[in-house]
């Protein structure tokens, strides 16, 4: 086994938010590495893989059709009762367009990205813990070469998702209670017979206690079926309560799985603490996820993009504490914490409601009429329904 490796930054896991901050790194002239313990970047998916048009472009990606799955034309809401509403380019003066990505290419595209920066990339290499040297960090590797058994880095990004270990090495409280972690599980299924297979559909209610299910096209008989479900309503698994939404689902009734995919989902926002001296934690390790939706692609792309330029700055500036990293924390509670904070009293109304309300208030926004596709254009919609009720949500307008 050779001496230790010694980089500027050093970035733990290689999904999106971990190869942006990577690329950013690199191309402001920081020695970056990312090493990730599985054996495959992109697999497995964690996540319906949809994310709105725009994204991509302003974190610097072209689009490019390899992985591209399906071209999506806006979205379906649906309650308990069967109520539709439809959000399309029919519906709308202000299209609601987005693309369902193959994140299996996707990922390894951004991680290849961040290797023509500059940037190295070690895979099937587990982080085991981390030390602290000096003005660096020592982390404790297991790789399958043998090549390393520590890497001495003046910075380390953790992007090891919401599940990752990173973060409590370094003495940062990451966990999530109960209440505001969900437990999903997604099917990809071929042979559907979706009503519409370039829109995105969610269906709320009892189906899904405490959360929701979905159908993410990604041809036109295939799709990522998926559910999430609070930890603390209903009395079935993740997994038994999506199997009963695709046998009772005349969409999916029909299909045949052809992968699986489990998992936790955190949905309480950001966290208190992002940084410490040398560290940043960023993506789903951050708390970047949507806590209405769960999603976190743009989120996980837009702080790894930040953390990797303030790392950058950082090493070049020859000062890695905790007060020269602010910026990035400053930055993610600016741009993402503030947003999620709203959308948690959203979640928290929504996530409530029995079926009864709940298609009253879809069956609202069904009628009302929408011409543009937003949390504020929805929540007008639900007011109207019952403004004392939503008192609350109306300060969020």
């Amino acid at each position: 086994m050779s001496d230790v490796k010694e980089v500027d930054v050093l970035i733990i896991g290689a999904g999106p938010a971990g190869s942006m901050a990577a690329r950013e790194a690199s191309r402001n002239g920081a020695r970056t590495l990312i090493i990730d313990k599985k054996s495959e970047i992109g697999t497995p998916k964690r996540c319906g893989e949809g994310i709105m048009d725009g994204v991509l472009e302003s974190v610097g990606i072209t689009a490019d059709e390899r992985w591209i799955a399906r071209h999506i034309d806006g979205a379906r809401l649906v309650a308990p009762d069967g109520t539709s509403a439809w959000f399309t380019s029919e519906t709308l003066e202000t299209p609601a367009t987005g693309i369902i990505l193959e994140r299996k290419v996707f990922d390894k595209h951004v991680t290849m990205d961040a290797i023509r920066s500059g940037a190295e990339v070690m895979i099937k290499t587990e982080a085991t813990g981390i030390t602290r040297e000096g003005d660096y960090l020592l982390v404790d590797i297991r790789s399958f070469n043998n090549e390393y058994s520590q890497i001495k880095a003046r910075i380390v990004i953790g992007a090891d998702g919401p599940e990752g270990r990173v973060s409590s090495w370094m003495g940062i409280n990451t966990k999530v209670p109960l209440a505001e972690m969900e437990s999903g599980a997604q099917y990809e299924m071929t042979n559907l017979k979706m009503e519409k297979s370039d829109t995105i559909e969610f269906y709320f209610g009892s189906v899904a206690p405490g959360g929701y299910a979905w159908i993410f096209p990604k041809g036109y008989d295939t799709a990522n079926v998926g559910i999430d479900v609070s930890g603390v309503k209903g009395d079935k698994t993740a997994l038994e309560y999506l199997d009963d939404f695709v046998k009772n689902n005349p969409e999916t009734c029909d299909g045949q799985i052809v992968e699986v995919n489990v998992g936790g989902n955190p949905l309480c926002g950001v966290f208190d603490t992002l940084i410490a001296d040398n560290f940043m934690l960023v993506g789903d390790a951050a708390g970047c996820v949507s806590p209405i939706t769960g999603g976190g692609i743009d989120t996980g792309l837009e702080s790894g993009m930040i953390a990797g330029r303030v790392a950058a700055r950082a090493i070049r500036e020859n000062d890695v504490s905790v007060d020269n990293l602010r910026e990035y924390a400053d930055y993610v509670d600016e741009h993402i914490g503030k947003k999620f904070r709203k959308l948690i009293t959203v979640r928290d109304f929504i996530y409530n409601l029995d079926d009864d309300d709940m298609n009253e208030y879809l069956g609202a926004i069904a009628r009302a009429n929408i011409t543009k596709l937003s949390t504020r254009s929805l929540l007008k919609a639900m007011i109207k329904v019952s403004p004392r009720k939503l008192l609350k949500l109306r300060k969020l307008l």
